[in-house]
């Protein structure tokens, strides 16, 4: 009990101590004021302003850092640092007298060194909601001050010269109220008369002339790298499909080749032989040409010479034989008539005998002229086979010596023209002869009348290459 009141003192006076220091903590953490980075403690009453503070009125600017106040003898107050922003929308008219409405926005804040937040404290100090109205006041005159000597052209044009000078115009009563205008930025330009519109048609119908112009030459500059590409791609399948043919060509060429090596071989083996073969029958039809040349062709050559020979030398003595046979039968006709002539006028009655024996000479010189008509045409179907090598020579005598062929034509034929002429006479039963020996001459000469008419005709189609026409069939003249 003693001990504890013989330290009752020191107890004391560690407890006072400590109240103390407790109560001088306090009252400096309740005094001390601290500036935040953001903004400014005015200190005013008991206190000594610095020399930027002095003019009109006496206070302290604390910023960024702390400060004592003592209640009651001083008050703090704090003035916000922070950027602030106001919007624009000013009605203009430009130097052209066309309107326009600007919307724009400026960035400003009070300024950092103490004039600006001296300026900015004696104006704005508890009532900094209405810099935004003076800000825009500030901004509004200035905005259309600078915009009326301007043109729309280069207000579209110069935005950031506009903004400039509307920040160097307003610099001066900014400083005044204390701010700083970090950022002035025109937004966008309303035109109620449609003048940037109009403005901007001729820019516009030229940029989408060209941008169809452009479009139109990419397309074609497309389509013709298109038709390009599809005509290399046509070309190279083209040439794929005829590599492949040909080498499926080549493939199926070498199969059929190897097919056929041995039927090949056989035959070209069988092509020599036929070859050979056929080089041996040359050589032997050769020889069998030359044996029917020495053995048959020039014997027949010979022969038919000989026949041609005979046959022109009978055909002379034909012609010389007919001549002499026609005119011994004229002059027998005529001796005869001119007998019956005599010897009718000598014995009257032996006209009937004379008559019997006239047609007994006129059935013998018929069935004689028959006969020479018969052996007539054997000669000439004899003739004809044994001429028949002599027709090329006598085609060539008629282009030569036309007059000469038809006359020896003329008189080989002689007998069957003369057998044609008298072959009415063949199918005469009894032929009774009147007047005598006129009525027989009469008779012969009729005949021979009409062989000399038929004459000219036979002549004339010969000379024209024709065949003779035919000629009716003679009636037997009336004696």
């Amino acid at each position: 009990m003693f001990d504890l009141i013989a330290y009752l003192p020191i107890l004391v006076t560690v407890l006072g101590v400590v109240v103390a220091v407790a109560v001088i903590r306090l009252l400096i953490k309740l005094m001390w004021k601290v500036a935040e980075p953001n903004e400014a403690l005015i200190i005013s009453g008991l206190t000594r302003g610095s020399v930027d503070t002095r003019d009109g009125m006496d206070f302290k600017i604390v910023t960024g850092k702390g400060a004592l106040v003592v209640p009651g003898l001083q008050t703090v107050r704090t003035l916000s640092l922070t950027l602030n922003e106001t919007e624009l929308q000013v009605n203009c008219v430009t130097s052209q007298g066309i309107q326009v409405i600007v919307e724009g926005v400026v960035i400003y804040k009070i300024g950092d060194a103490a004039p600006f937040i001296a300026n900015a404290a004696r104006r704005f100090l508890g009532q900094q909601p209405k810099m935004e109205s003076q800000v825009y006041n500030v901004f509004e005159g200035h905005l259309r001050s600078i915009i009326g000597s301007m043109t729309m052209e280069e207000i579209i044009r110069e935005r950031d010269k506009l903004a400039s000078l509307v920040r160097s115009a307003s610099g001066i009563e900014m400083e005044k109220l204390g701010l700083v205008v970090d950022s002035l930025q025109i937004k966008d330009l309303q035109d109620p008369t449609g003048y940037i519109q109009n403005l901007a048609k001729p820019h516009i119908a030229q940029v989408k002339m060209e941008a169809r112009i452009a479009e139109a030459t990419r397309n074609r500059e497309a389509a013709e790298k298109e038709a390009e590409a599809a005509a290399q791609i046509a070309d190279a399948q083209s040439l794929s499909a005829i590599k492949q043919s040909a080498a499926q060509a080549n493939a199926e060429t070498a199969r059929a080749n190897a097919a056929q090596a041995g039927p090949l071989a056989d035959a070209t083996a069988r092509q020599q032989v036929v070859v050979q073969e056929t080089e041996v029958a040359k050589l032997e039809a050769d020889r069998e040409e030359q044996k029917l040349q020495t053995s048959i062709r020039k014997p027949a050559d010979a022969k038919a010479y000989a026949q041609r020979t005979e046959a022109e030398a009978q055909k002379a003595a034909d012609i010389s034989a007919s001549e002499a046979r026609a005119r011994r039968t004229e002059l027998e006709a005529q001796a005869n008539a001119r007998k019956v002539e005599v010897e009718a006028q000598a014995n009257a009655t032996a006209a009937a005998a004379i008559a019997g024996a006239t047609k007994i000479t006129g059935e013998a010189e018929a069935a004689a002229t028959k006969a020479r008509g018969d052996a007539a045409a054997s000669a000439i179907k004899a003739k004809s086979l044994a001429e028949a090598d002599g027709i090329k020579a006598r085609a060539e005598a008629l282009g030569t010596n036309q007059e000469a062929v038809i006359s020896q034509q003329l008189a080989e034929n002689m007998p069957a023209i003369v057998a044609a002429a008298a072959e009415p006479f063949a199918h005469v039963g009894q032929l009774t002869v009147l007047n005598g020996g006129e009525g027989l001459n009469s008779m012969v000469g009729g005949i021979l009348s009409q062989v000399g008419n038929f004459l000219p005709s036979i002549t004339a189609a010969l000379k024209n290459g024709q065949v003779p026409p035919k000629r009716a069939p003679t009636k037997a003249p009336d004696a």
